[in-house]
């Protein structure tokens, strides 16, 4: 009787798999950020290059996102023009860097990261889904 041999590549896929998922979230954590910098309102141009990206590969999770304050104003809106509705009413006043005095009800959402991942979403997708089919080359 002769004796079979049994080989187990269990690891050798895996880390294919693995080199693979995170080889995809570095490209499309690009792709978001590129299109979140396209999406964004430019006043100074200091919101537009500060997004970022940063993947987390052993949780194999990738996130795009801005460090700066106005991120979140731009994304959500303030005032009357908040998301939800559940901003400031009436009004306010502030002096500006220049000591300017100005009169608003907020600031209108830009939605520029929600945009980004919706314009980009078919392509992440589709990115996602070559880099797990191009295992079997």
């Amino acid at each position: 009787m002769s004796e079979v041999k049994f080989e187990n590549y269990a690891v050798k896929v895996k880390g294919r798999i693995n080199d693979a998922v995170i080889a995809a979230l570095y490209e499309v954590g690009g792709v978001v950020q590129a299109q979140a910098q396209r999406n964004s309102r430019v006043d100074t141009g200091q919101l537009r290059s500060s997004w970022s990206y940063s993947v987390d590969e052993s949780g194999k999770t990738v996130t795009v996102g801005s460090p700066l304050e106005n991120a979140i104003w731009e994304e959500f809106g303030t005032g009357e023009y908040a998301v939800n509705g559940d901003g400031r009413k009436g009004g306010w006043g502030y002096k500006d860097a220049k000591g300017e005095f100005h009169f608003t009800h907020g600031k209108y959402p830009n939605r520029t990261l929600e945009r980004a991942y919706n314009e980009k979403k078919g392509s992440v997708r589709a990115r996602l889904e070559s880099a797990l089919k191009g295992l079997d080359k």
